[in-house]
């Protein structure tokens, strides 16, 4: 779902450094899910809490886990500072294999680093940041070198379509040329990218073709071990219209934008169809599903619309609701009760969650192998 970000920032340390990104729109995913650098959601919903490991737990639907660690448990030691980066970086950041790992390619990732996250980088996490990122161009070296000794290659067929793909999620073609001026590259060195992004993908693939799937029993045993993963919590599914306007936009922007959110409500108590006129107004990336925002528990939207939502009734409409984010209207569909999602209507969600963490931990391991048996020198 698209649409404003209730709060954006830029990613935590990452579990797995197998994430690469070069390309311009394209990120080497190596089979496995990896840690990424962008950022989304609706304008209404608020960001996960940092540090919030139960998105990725399978059978949840938007809630939290609500296991905790021992209250006596003793904190883990944080964790020692990077080493600082020089102010000014030379050409030349590290060697693989007397091959260079170049700072412009460096100056890339952090570019598109910030234009995912809307932001520059925070001053403080500078070092980490950078040093994360040239880990992942390390990272990138050794497979791409690897890749190149076992001779894996790709058809131009096969990257004409990659980028056939990518342009698609643009509106046209002069927006996709856009896109690319804007993270200074070209068509030419995107296919170049992509030739390489590709023939690693091919070679991960290969890598992890053998990776068991994982047993019935397994997928049982995970299911009875973590029962707080598969609680669900009550939940409301609502639509809203959003008519957007910025809490510090002037005062005549503001009136414009309540003036039309009186109009749209007014259209509503006379009968008009919700979702038809959250098409035509909303300014929320529901819109298109007619303002649908589907399941979501108590506390998961900012407080204002929260408050709102949770106050209506099945078919109820709200008045104007105003956030940090604009004017809502918020209609309520249904409530679900809290209850525990049963096995058979998650099995087949562990069965993949299980998998990818083999894969990931297979990926991981050939990575640390490649890597130890390169001579890496990091120059900086």
């Amino acid at each position: 779902m698209s649409g404003l970000v209730y709060n954006k920032g830029f990613p935590g340390p990452s579990n797995c450094a197998i994430y690469v990104e070069v390309s311009v729109l394209k990120r080497v995913l190596f089979t496995v899910l990896v840690a990424s650098v962008g950022f989304g959601g609706a304008a209404c919903r608020k960001a996960p809490a940092p540090g919030d490991a139960s998105a990725a737990a399978p059978g949840q639907t938007g809630t939290a886990g609500k296991s905790q660690a021992p209250a006596a448990a003793t904190p883990p030691p944080a964790p020692a500072p990077p080493k600082p980066m020089p102010a000014e970086l030379p050409d030349v950041l590290a060697r693989v294999n007397g091959e260079a790992v170049k700072k412009i390619d460096l100056e890339r990732i952090l570019k598109n680093m910030e234009l995912s996250a809307s932001q520059p980088i925070p001053p403080d996490r500078r070092d980490e940041i950078m040093r994360r990122a040239l880990d992942q161009l390390v990272t990138y070296t050794v497979l791409s070198q690897e890749m190149r000794a076992r001779k894996v290659a790709v058809t131009d067929a096969e990257i004409e379509g990659n980028l056939k793909q990518m342009q698609a999620q643009f509106p046209n073609e002069q927006e996709f040329k856009k896109a690319l001026e804007t993270r200074g590259m070209t068509v030419e060195r995107l296919r170049a990218d992509a030739r390489v992004d590709m023939s690693i993908n091919k070679m991960m693939e290969a890598e992890l073709a053998s990776t068991p799937a994982p047993t019935d029993a397994q997928v049982r045993e995970f299911y009875d071990k973590n029962p707080d993963k598969f609680e669900q919590e009550e939940a409301l599914r609502a639509s809203h219209i959003l008519i957007r306007v910025d809490e510090k936009a002037e005062e005549a922007a503001r009136k414009k934008a309540r003036a039309e959110a009186d109009e749209v409500l007014k259209q509503l108590k006379g009968g008009a169809d919700f979702a038809e006129l959250a098409k035509k107004h909303s300014a929320d990336g529901s819109a298109a599903q007619g303002g649908d925002l589907g399941f979501f528990p108590k506390g998961q939207m900012v407080p204002a619309f929260d408050q709102a939502a949770w106050a209506l009734k099945p078919g109820e409409i709200s008045d104007i609701v105003t956030t940090q984010f604009g004017y809502h209207i918020i209609k309520a569909a249904e409530r679900r009760a809290g209850s525990t999602v049963p096995f058979e209507q998650v099995s087949g969600r562990i069965n993949e969650y299980l998998t990818q963490q083999q894969k990931q931990g297979r990926a991981q391991a050939f990575i640390d192998l490649l890597k130890q048996k390169a001579k890496i020198e990091v120059l900086v």
